[in-house]
């Protein structure tokens, strides 16, 4: 771990942005264009007209937006004010935002008006502040002069530029709720120290400067988005290109069109850019890199990939828990493949981060013995909100424990092997789903997989396998599982094989094996809808 002199906050960042740059584009949506100095007067004036409403430091409020430009300006807004981001993935459905809401103690939420009256009816329910806005008045289009949305009222009201203090360090910057794949979501404290060193931290490993286009392909609702494509953006001074949800065929215009050079998604867009009928490596041709993160990039898969794009995936790691980004392939390595799992590594640490692998007595392990992956860095929550006992067991010796299994080489390079609690137990022997996945993706026609203990009154568990087929392919259960018997122990080989529309996937695109593990088969309909980030 390098100490490297960094800002005190994105805020700090933004500033100096503000004084050299003044000029150049901050964000571009579809044909919009936002310099620097516009952004800053709408992130002082949605400032200005929250804080009328009451809204000042230490408090937390909601953003439940797409990608759109009035995302970035009311987190610059709220923290001009030195209050908290909570953030909300306009997805959620009643229960999942009472529970937001309820935990979190927002004060008000941000939305679009137009496409989420849940959450308003939430906000109603719990009697806090609704404030909306919508790309119609952000196009300033004809009669969209409504008098409500915060961008009019930004627009129209006398923004404040008073001097007022930058927040601290050690205060919660993003209020984050991790995906929920193991339990209740808990709400992670993105400190301004994480967020700003997470983000500097990745623009060195990644190269991003001033001079680049980046796509924000991953959603901002989500850490991901948030920190290593928005703060990215923000802290190095690229352009940043907004296209709201993600949608394969949207992006590769705004690739083609803007020059993008630099984009994070999660692997699902990748293969949705792929898959796009007319896509080809020209349409990639200013991109410099590409980087994936939420799910492992399979070897098979990254192939692919490059086959398709002309690009390398470049594998980055982090968690809601991380602010993001901790490990990542540097620009221009190949992640080198572990020879005993055929696991694809996901990168070094960063200069930021201390990253090392223990046992189960806390003890520190040896280059390539695996054990359980425990981190730890500015970059690193200082725990859960409100929720002693999680942040408790969360953290051993001040450093995060992951849950995952994980490998460090004496080059520094990390295999994840699993989740420790995703381990299958059958009949005395412990399997690693992702082996068994590695195994299944290599196979021709298969797109995704993912691997899953099931009960079994004879085994103890059962290794059940759920793919996704390419389009216009009929893999069988019998080849398949012909194909892992050559290449796998017996007790490895799933015993079912089950060819499924989608699999269940978080925002960020990680499978949610306690869904599949709750259903004896996830979803056989060939028309259900794939999930998008």
């Amino acid at each position: 771990m390098t100490d490297r002199t960094v800002p005190t906050s994105v805020l700090e960042s933004w500033a100096t942005r503000c004084a050299s740059a003044p000029d150049r584009v901050a964000v571009s949506y579809f044909d919009q264009e936002f310099t620097v100095t516009e952004s800053d007067r709408l992130a002082d004036g949605i400032a200005s007209a929250l804080e009328a409403d009451g809204v000042g430091p230490g408090d937390l409020v909601g953003i439940a937006l797409q990608n759109v430009p009035q995302f970035v300006w009311s987190i610059l807004a709220l923290w001009k004010l030195r209050a908290s981001v909570l953030l909300i993935n306009p997805m959620y459905q009643d229960a999942e935002l009472d529970h937001l809401l309820e935990d979190s103690g927002a004060v008000g939420v941000i939305a679009d008006f137009d496409s989420t009256p849940h959450l308003r009816r939430s906000c109603e329910r719990r009697g806090i502040k609704w404030w909306h806005t919508s790309v119609t008045v952000l196009a300033q289009q004809e009669g969209a002069t409504d008098p409500e949305d915060l961008l009019t009222r930004a627009r129209d009201g006398k923004a404040r530029r008073t001097n007022r203090a930058l927040p601290t360090p050690d205060s919660c910057a993003l209020l984050t709720y991790t995906s929920g794949t193991t339990g209740p979501p808990k709400g992670a404290i993105n400190t301004h120290a994480g967020v700003v060193t997470a983000a500097t931290s990745f623009a060195r490993i990644a190269v991003v400067d001033d001079t680049d286009v980046v796509l924000a392909m991953a959603p901002m609702f989500h850490i991901t988005g948030a920190v290593i494509n928005a703060m990215l953006a923000i802290t190095t001074g690229a352009q940043l290109v907004m296209i709201g949800r993600f949608d394969p065929e949207t992006a590769i215009g705004e690739i083609r069109r803007r020059e993008v050079s630099f984009s994070v998604a999660a692997i699902t867009a990748y293969l949705a850019l792929a898959n796009q009928p007319t896509a080809s490596p020209a349409d990639f041709r200013t991109i410099r890199a590409f980087y994936s993160g939420g799910a492992p990039v399979s070897p098979a898969t990254a192939e692919r990939l490059e086959a398709a794009t002309g690009h390398y995936i470049h594998n980055v790691y982090g968690m809601t828990e991380t602010t993001s980004a901790v490990i990542a392939v540097p620009l221009g390595s190949r992640a080198p493949v572990d020879p005993m799992t055929g696991v694809l590594s996901v990168g070094k640490a960063m200069d930021s981060v201390d990253a090392h692998v223990i046992d189960d007595q806390h003890q520190r392990l040896a280059p390539g013995v695996q054990g359980e992956l425990v981190l730890s860095g500015p970059s690193v929550v200082p725990g859960y909100w409100k929720n002693a006992d999680a942040t408790e067991g969360a953290f051993v010796d001040g450093a995060l424990r992951t849950g995952d299994g994980a490998v460090i080489d004496r080059h520094g390079w990390v295999f994840l092997v699993d989740r420790l609690k995703d381990q299958i137990n059958t009949s005395g022997y412990k399997v690693w789903p992702r082996e068994v996945e590695e195994v299944l993706l290599a196979f021709d026609g298969v797109r995704e997989a993912a691997v899953v203990g099931a009960p079994d009154d004879y085994r103890g568990e059962r290794v059940v396998a759920y793919v996704v087929a390419d389009p216009g392919a009929t893999p069988t259960d019998a080849q398949m599982q012909a194909f892992a018997r050559e290449r796998l122990a017996a007790y490895k080989v799933p015993r079912e094989i089950h060819t499924v529309a989608s699999l269940p996937t978080t925002a960020s695109g990680k499978v949610q094996r306690r869904r599949l593990r709750s259903s004896s088969v996830w979803d056989l309909s060939p028309t259900t809808p794939r999930n998008t980030i």
